[in-house]
């Protein structure tokens, strides 16, 4: 008697079918996994003999063999648990195969039989409905997130026994119910930081470099001594962008369910990403264990604080992601992709250490080691960074005589964004798609020039030799400050403000 049951891994950003076969024979006892099974799936022997046990089930005494097909996928975690138990239940008869024909399972069985929840339980919940599969079996704390996904009946369980029952009509599980998305957008928002661009003295520059970034989806770069307020423009940054879409929100709650991050919340809030220097590249990066700061930074901020202190083959492996949005990771025999489309906030000091140009500390670096400290970011990286800003350190009396003028400036930078915004997605037409986001072709062909702003942008682009990728890139970040007035075409003065932001600091 073969026993089958359908279940699905996670891969990358989607999800690969699995079909567990189940097969007994007489013989010795003994219980084999085969099927391209990681170390993690063949301990689920002795989770599976045990769960089965304490459910007050019975375990055949002959030889159990379970295929994982294809066999030619890799597969890893603790997914497959439940499906194995299932097929075993079946060799055993004391559950038909009939009860379990066109439904999916998936979920890790504790030793006492309980389900707990599993990662990128999204991802296995698309597939399924993809492969038109009418029902789901999961863990029962997996429904939060399930529920996200409509097309298909979910059922929460909290036990190996309580599916038994289900199966056999004797008790109901309860069913994921779609929630209200437009509330859960609503619910209150959960800041990164308490620091809004009210709480900043100063820098008035840098908080209309941040307004224009945000506004336009560009990454930024800002430069200045010890104390400048550099990471607290970053911080406030963080409470500047705009609410989540639905869309949104699902894509991040996947990401995160893939990472391990959390298995039962619903990801609200756009994230803030503040990985340490020390960080591996796999880490930021990604890699076979799953996403890296970068797909957790998805349609949020990636904050490299101290920039040059990364590591260099760190940050060249930024240069693809920054460019396409996404990250692709090739492994021996499969390939998988991660989106990355995130807003790059970067500072660094202008020197190793940072009071060059400081008019109250004195730089004792020597020339060389600031050009060496500068080059740690390269030209082509450089080029992906849209603006520029250099900050100085506020002086006391400066910081006394702004404390008494606070002024409710980050609501009104935040609403001049979000028309801003609003402005690119009727342009556009399409959700996602903004000023920084646009490739050189849908530049020439969506953003309109004055004679007069083409014939400075040309000037100017051959007295500063800007590359074509710098030259595009001024016109994205003039149209974002366009935008921000309101106006449909870009003028001699909108490119005049971007190109400030173009030249790099002390280079």
């Amino acid at each position: 008697m073969i026993a089958k049951i359908h279940s699905i891994v996670p891969f990358g950003f989607d999800g690969k079918p699995v079909e567990v076969e189940g097969d007994t024979n007489n013989g010795l006892p003994s219980f084999n996994i085969v099927g391209m099974a990681s170390k993690t799936v063949n301990e689920a022997k002795e989770r599976v003999r045990s769960a089965i046990i304490n459910s007050a089930f019975s375990f055949p005494r002959k030889k159990v063999t379970i295929n994982l097909a294809p066999a030619e996928l890799h597969k890893d975690g603790t997914y497959l648990d439940l499906p194995i138990a299932l097929s075993i239940l079946i060799l055993s008869k004391q559950l038909a195969q009939a009860t379990v024909a066109n439904k999916l399972f998936v979920g890790e069985l504790s030793l006492n039989g309980e389900l707990r929840p599993i990662k990128g339980i999204i991802n296995i919940v698309e597939t399924a409905r993809k492969a038109n599969f009418k029902e789901i079996y999961l863990p029962f704390k997996n429904l939060p997130q399930a529920s996200l996904i409509s097309g298909i009946t979910i059922y929460g369980a909290k036990t190996l026994q309580d599916i038994f029952l289900h199966l056999l009509n004797q008790k109901e599980l309860p069913v994921a119910q779609k929630p209200n998305i437009k509330k859960l957008l609503k619910a209150p928002n959960k800041n990164h930081s308490p620091v809004f661009l009210d709480h900043i003295m100063g820098q008035e520059s840098a908080k209309r470099a941040l307004e224009i970034a945000i506004s336009g989806h560009h990454n930024i770069l800002i430069s200045g001594p010890p104390g400048a307020g550099k990471t607290l423009l970053a911080k406030a940054a963080a409470n500047l962008l705009p609410d989540l879409t639905a869309n949104e929100m699902i894509g991040l709650t996947k990401i995160y369910s893939i990472a391990g991050l959390t298995n039962d919340e619903i990801i609200k809030n756009r994230p803030f990403r503040n990985p340490h220097h020390t960080s591996s590249q796999i880490s930021i990066i990604g890699g076979a264990s799953g996403p890296g700061e970068i797909s957790l930074a998805h349609k949020g901020i990636l904050f490299l604080d101290e920039i040059p202190e990364f590591s260099r083959t760190t940050l060249e492996s930024l240069r693809q992601p920054l460019e396409d949005k996404a990250i692709s990771i090739s492994k021996a025999n499969h390939k998988v992709i991660y989106p990355a489309d995130f807003m790059l906030i970067a500072t660094m000091n202008p020197c190793p250490c940072g009071y060059l140009g400081d008019p109250t500390h004195e730089c004792h670096c020597t020339e060389l080691q600031i050009k060496n400290y500068q080059k740690r970011l390269s030209g082509p990286l450089f080029d992906r960074i849209d603006l520029t800003i250099s900050v100085e350190r506020v002086d006391n009396e400066s910081l006394r005589t702004s404390t008494s003028k606070i002024s409710a400036k980050h609501t009104v930078v935040k609403n001049k964004i979000t028309d801003a915004l609003s402005r690119q997605l009727l342009r556009y037409g399409e959700d996602g798609t903004f000023n920084g986001s646009l490739s050189s072709f849908e530049v020439a062909r969506k953003i309109k020039l004055e004679s007069t702003a083409e014939k400075l942008l040309l000037t100017a682009s051959k007295k500063l030799n800007l590359s074509a990728r710098s030259y595009f890139k001024t016109i994205k970040v003039a149209m974002t400050i366009a935008d921000l007035e309101g106006k449909t075409i870009v003028k001699d003065y909108h490119i005049a403000e971007a190109l400030t932001y173009r030249k790099r600091q002390n280079a």
